[in-house]
């Protein structure tokens, strides 16, 4: 008698939870552009809406001859000082199109757009679709991202 009320007590409810849940998750990975990201960091659409860290300046379009200038914004507070990483991808590819490295940015009390005395700054002499990653590491390896996309005509 009482291994049957184990049964129904402990095991019966972990068997119907795992039912349930891939009933769930397989619902929701068969509706159009959905994927399993176990990390979310940011989305793929335009500028993701991390909070913690947000690109300032991109545009949706550039021309072959106008420069790509962003700023970044850091409204994590445990993040006071750290490496800044952009860089810029073709595209629907993982070739790296160029990247910047800003060391040691350190927010100044109140001011959290970076790079400090600093500007990121690329043209972009081919035309097509791209994306731009920028990435916050602290002196502790905590990372925060987000990214953007942006076409070049």
């Amino acid at each position: 008698m009482a291994s049957k009320r184990v049964f129904v007590v402990f095991v019966l409810p972990i068997i119907f939870s795992l039912i349930i849940g891939s009933v769930v998750l397989g619902g929701i990975l068969q509706k159009p552009d959905r994927e399993l990201n176990m990390w979310p960091m940011s989305t793929e659409h335009g500028i993701s809406h991390n909070l913690a860290i947000e690109i300032i300046g991109l545009s949706k379009q550039y021309s072959t001859t106008e420069p790509v200038e962003i700023q970044v914004q850091v409204n994590d507070s445990s993040f006071s000082c750290g490496d800044l990483y952009i860089t810029i991808y073709a595209s629907g590819k993982n070739e790296v199109i160029t990247q910047g490295g800003f060391f040691e940015q350190c927010m100044a009390s109140g001011n959290k757009i970076i790079p400090v005395d600093e500007q990121f700054s690329e043209t972009i002499k081919t035309p097509g679709s791209y994306e731009i990653v920028v990435e916050m590491v602290s002196k502790q390896l905590k990372n925060i991202s987000t990214k953007g996309t942006f076409t070049v005509k």
